[in-house]
């Protein structure tokens, strides 16, 4: 059985001078980690922040695509691009980790149908339309005030989108957005990192009817680690909030100049602090699998995990090797092996091949 993340934002790592052919200390992924965890491919997200200007987005954007170019070059032997599932096989058989490009915001193709083209020919297979603000293609959870759903431009980028043959990736986007998308096109639309509402009441996360609509676009749901999805508990005590608003400081003390020797001390010494904190675990994880099993179906539920773009990992699955937990649990509450291998990763490759056509 081998693991598909379907998103992690270690680009965003790599362009703080992490160097991911080396088992990193307080990284959650790297090469060797994805090795020795069982991951056969994971889908490196390029993270654009919502209050950047569309040229600074585009600019950042390709930044982050080139260090994810220049790591898989300069490890040959442990990793290698895949833009198809056809691609994975390949790399399988030559022992290699397969590396899926996403982009989370579109804001770096600004209102570009050519933009969107070209990051397509350079390997993008999704794109999540937005992160926490709105912007030129659709409303995010977090706002959701400029086009109430899709723009005129977003509902052009994703027929264009459709016909290439890349993903709409539907995590972060507000749910008139969701529901327009969902109204709008008849190919298979992904939620990459997203959690059960019903089991924790964030924004960020889809109700039982868009599990259900998702299940019923013959799409795909993957999991989100971050606790703050996981459980309305996480930083329900004052003292646990504070340490993790101190600990969101420090990360961007250290994000502003990840070369500084003091701050990339401290921020390695920050998480090993936030780890104090009580966060859900293996088992809430899984409630969640349970959750949208139930909804979407089986051929639709897999990993989306966040790694790299979350300030603390669940209790127990602090880096990417430790992803087995996940799936030994859901044997002992009584799924099949088939069935751990859809969640596992193959539901992932399965609903590319149906986008890719």
């Amino acid at each position: 059985m081998e693991i598909f993340d379907s998103h992690v934002d270690t680009p965003s790592q790599l362009i703080r001078l992490r160097d991911p052919g080396i088992d990193n200390g307080y990284g959650h992924v790297d090469f060797p980690k994805l090795r020795r965890g069982g991951v056969g491919g994971s889908f490196f997200a390029l993270y654009t922040p919502a209050e950047m200007e569309p040229d600074a987005a585009t600019r950042y954007a390709l930044e982050m695509l080139s260090a994810v170019y220049d790591s898989i070059d300069k490890y040959p032997d442990m990793v290698s691009l895949a833009r198809s599932p056809e691609e994975v096989a390949k790399n399988r058989e030559n022992g290699l980790v397969s590396i899926f490009l996403g982009m989370e915001n579109g804001s770096p193709i600004q209102e570009s149908l050519s933009l969107l083209r070209l990051f397509f020919r350079m390997g993008i297979r999704y794109v999540t339309l937005t992160h926490n603000g709105d912007n030129a293609l659709a409303d995010s959870a977090a706002e959701g005030k400029r086009w109430h759903g899709l723009s005129p431009f977003g509902k052009k980028a994703l027929a264009e989108m459709n016909a290439l043959g890349m993903m709409v990736d539907l995590s972060h986007a507000s749910d008139e957005t969701f529901w327009d998308c969902i109204r709008l096109f008849d190919a298979p639309i992904i939620a990459s990192h997203s959690c059960c509402r019903s089991l924790c009441p964030h924004r960020r996360n889809l109700t039982d009817d868009m599990l259900k609509a998702l299940g019923d676009k013959d799409g795909y749901v993957g999991i989100n680690f971050y606790p703050a999805f996981l459980s309305e508990r996480f930083l329900s005590d004052p003292a646990d909030a504070a340490l993790f608003e101190e600990g969101e400081k420090v990360e961007a003390d250290f994000i502003a100049c990840p070369s500084d020797p003091s701050r990339v001390q401290a921020w390695n010494e920050m998480q090993v602090r936030l780890r104090s904190l009580w966060r859900p675990g293996v088992r809430e994880i899984v409630d969640h699998i349970d959750h949208a099993v139930e909804l979407a179906g089986i051929d639709h539920v897999g990993i989306g995990s966040d790694f790299d773009g979350i300030l603390v990992p669940p209790e127990g699955l602090e880096d990417v090797s430790m992803m087995g937990k996940i799936f030994d649990e859901m044997r002992r509450r009584g799924y099949s092996e088939t069935e751990v291998s859809q969640v596992a990763g193959a539901n992932l490759l399965a609903v590319m091949r149906r986008i890719q056509g």
